[in-house]
């Protein structure tokens, strides 16, 4: 009886062996398939997400430039022009919206259309969570002195059909966590001014979208440099956007002529590694 049962059980005990181990298997299998689907959904999302753009909080036209000094906190209200400040083209010498002394700093502000010359820095200041809706001549001119340093911290600009941010003084600007789309440059250190600096751009953590002509424009017979970190450009698969152009400046007036474009360690400071293409 024994040497007869004692097969059958063990065949019993191998099959059953079997079924659990294949069950097993399979669940991991299952679970190991889930998790890629899952990581695979998680990364498809993340590549196509964009920034979201803010609601404004209330909306008032502006008529007449609004000075500040100190700090002035918007509230994530609209500011839009109106009267002397409803210009949105590229006409020169247009008046900003806000214009901020020495040390200033602005916060929590969506600067609406029409967008006249947007904000002008007199000296050294802080931009932070600022959003231009539809940039007028320039979201941003920086205008101080040699010493003078001015933040961007957050934010973003749309719709620049020129400039987002123009660099007219000298010192140095910082862009950091900012996202801008639909535009032809993010950064011109101006190229004809009639008085001349050397100029300094940082720009980290940067969200481009698509379309736009180039990143940075910079002055190499002037001593400009460039820095780009973390940049994540968006919808141009054909790598159409120049992310550091190089320019032959002059005092004159004079339409600078380029001076080739790409990373070259002393005035363009990035490498691919620092461009994420999505």
């Amino acid at each position: 009886m024994t040497s007869r049962v004692e097969p059958e059980r063990r065949a019993r005990h191998r099959r059953r062996t079997g079924r659990r181990r294949a069950v097993v298997g399979g669940l991991l299998a299952f679970a190991l398939t889930g998790a890629a689907i899952v990581t695979s959904t998680m990364m498809s999302s993340s590549a196509s997400a964009a920034t979201t753009w803010p609601t404004a909080s209330g909306s008032e036209a502006v008529s007449t430039t609004i000075p500040v000094s100190g700090t002035r906190d918007g509230g994530m209200k609209r500011y839009y022009g109106s009267g002397d400040l409803a210009g949105d083209g590229q006409e020169e010498g247009q008046d900003p919206i806000f214009r901020l002394a020495d040390g200033a700093t602005l916060k929590n502000v969506i600067i609406g259309k029409p967008g006249a010359d947007g904000i002008h820095c007199q000296g050294s200041c802080n931009l932070q969570n600022v959003w231009w809706e539809d940039v007028g001549e320039d979201a941003a001119t920086f205008r101080g002195g040699n010493s003078a340093t001015y933040t961007v911290y957050g934010g973003g600009a749309r719709k620049a059909a020129d400039k987002v941010f123009q660099h007219n003084g000298g010192g140095k600007l910082v862009v950091s966590k900012f996202a801008v789309q639909d535009f032809k440059t993010l950064y011109r250190s101006c190229g004809n001014c009639s008085t001349q600096y050397k100029r300094t751009s940082i720009f980290n953590t940067i969200e481009v979208t698509a379309p736009g002509s180039r990143l940075v424009g910079i002055n190499t017979n002037y001593g400009d440099t460039a820095a780009l970190r973390g940049i994540t450009i968006i919808g141009d698969s054909g790598k159409k956007i120049v992310p550091c152009q190089k320019y032959i400046g002059n005092n004159t007036g004079a339409e600078p002529p380029t001076n080739g474009s790409g990373p070259d360690g002393t005035h363009c400071n990035y490498s691919a590694a620092d461009l994420t293409y999505q």
